[in-house]
């Protein structure tokens, strides 16, 4: 007998504050209601398995490393425990590399080369040699600022966790279920592991929101989980431009250089405008009326930020066709993430007509560009068990 088991887990946008948090300033990120989904089986003993499997539905590739091989490569399996994460270590990275070079990916499939590793990682960190069918596929598209990579590594960090002896979820529950406070933490570390294969050093914003759901502020270093009930609801521009966040970065960091002054103040109004969002959100709401005027409130926000982005210098010119489009039916609009690109935020108002986001929608998709509409502040990972098979 074996069981299936799925994870979900959601992607995230940042609501306020991209950069300046780099400076001290607060920021504010949220889960998006676009999900990235992994699939988990371990083989009955008449599968005739001995091999870890990786399907990438998306992009229609599969993978499959021979226990024997994962043994003779990875002399560190199993010795590690599922409730206890660790780091990978330099030996084990060039280790899994390796395995990873031995796959000869195509030049335009090189982008999933870190994600390959951080599933080998997580895998044989949590299960050992164990050969499992995982198959991997995502609402979210990858590289747009949209925690792709995060996604990844928490709803696997999930599926794998809920099969191993730290989980103490209900088999028979149907349909989706998530882990405790405790559990869900474990899965958070774990993921966040995961990211730094990806990543090398990221902030950890990613992996909370989609691990945890709901809205996140962050400040140096500190994560304040904020719950909130009003209901939001973001047109999510691709615009398809890949950009280069590290360089972006560097690029405000030394405007910040250039004109000290003046930047700091940038910074300090863009610390206003995130605590400001927050208020807003946590503020309870009476009726439809109370609604429209907190998401106008937060539309000027939003238009407040995307100002002060420009200000740093990250917008871009599809950015800014998007603004121009959206600004004809007065709607408020702002990048999230690194800028230079990637993805456009359009809050859409609770009593805006659908006839008008159809109008808005094809506009900017005759650009060239690709439109999601998504809720925001939703839940974070969940469970689901597909029953025995046999």
């Amino acid at each position: 007998m074996a069981m299936e088991v799925r994870a979900r887990a959601p992607g995230k946008i940042i609501l306020a504050g991209e950069h300046a948090v780099v400076h001290g300033s607060t920021a504010v990120a949220a889960a998006l209601d676009l999900y990235t989904y992994v699939s988990l089986r371990f083989p009955t003993p008449h599968d005739n398995n001995d091999a870890l499997k990786l399907q990438l539905k998306d992009v229609d590739l599969e993978f499959s490393w021979p226990v024997g091989k994962l043994k003779e490569v990875l002399p560190e399996l199993g010795i590690k425990s599922a409730s206890s994460p660790s780091s990978c270590s330099l030996e084990t990275s060039k280790a899994i590399a390796s395995l990873v070079e031995e796959l000869n990916l195509a030049d335009a499939k090189l982008g999933l080369a870190s994600g390959i590793s951080a599933f080998l990682w997580l895998y044989t960190s949590i299960h050992g040699d164990k050969p499992a069918k995982v198959a991997v596929t995502s609402e979210l598209p990858l590289g747009s600022g949209l925690g792709s990579s995060a996604a990844l590594c928490v709803a696997l960090s999930a599926a794998l966790l809920s099969l191993s002896d730290s989980s103490k979820l209900d088999f028979s529950h149907q349909g989706w279920q998530t882990f405790g406070e405790s559990e869900l933490d474990l899965v958070n570390k774990w993921a966040f592991e995961g990211e730094k294969m990806i990543h090398g050093r990221p902030s950890g914003i990613d992996n909370t929101v989609s691990t945890f759901g709901n809205i996140v502020k962050f400040r140096s270093g500190e994560l304040t989980h904020i719950k909130t009930n009003m209901p939001l609801k973001m047109l999510v521009t691709n615009t398809k431009v890949g950009r280069n966040t590290r360089a972006l970065v560097a690029g405000v960091s030394e405007r910040a250089a250039r004109h000290g002054s003046a930047m700091t103040s940038v910074f300090k109004a863009v610390d206003s405008i995130s605590n400001e969002v927050v208020g807003i959100i946590q503020s309870p709401v009476s009726d439809d009326l109370a609604i429209t005027e907190k998401e106008e409130k937060l539309g000027e926000l939003m238009e407040m930020n995307q100002g002060l982005l420009q200000c740093m210098g990250v917008s871009h010119s599809t950015i800014e066709t998007v603004i121009k489009t959206t600004l004809k039916y007065k709607l408020a609009t702002k990048l999230t993430g690194a800028g230079g690109g990637g993805c456009v935020l359009t809050l859409l108002p609770t009593l805006l007509a659908a006839t008008v986001v159809d109008k808005v929608i094809r506009e900017l998709e005759d650009c060239g560009f690709k439109c999601l509409i998504a809720g925001i502040g939703g839940r974070g990972m969940e469970i689901c068990f597909s029953g025995f098979s046999s």
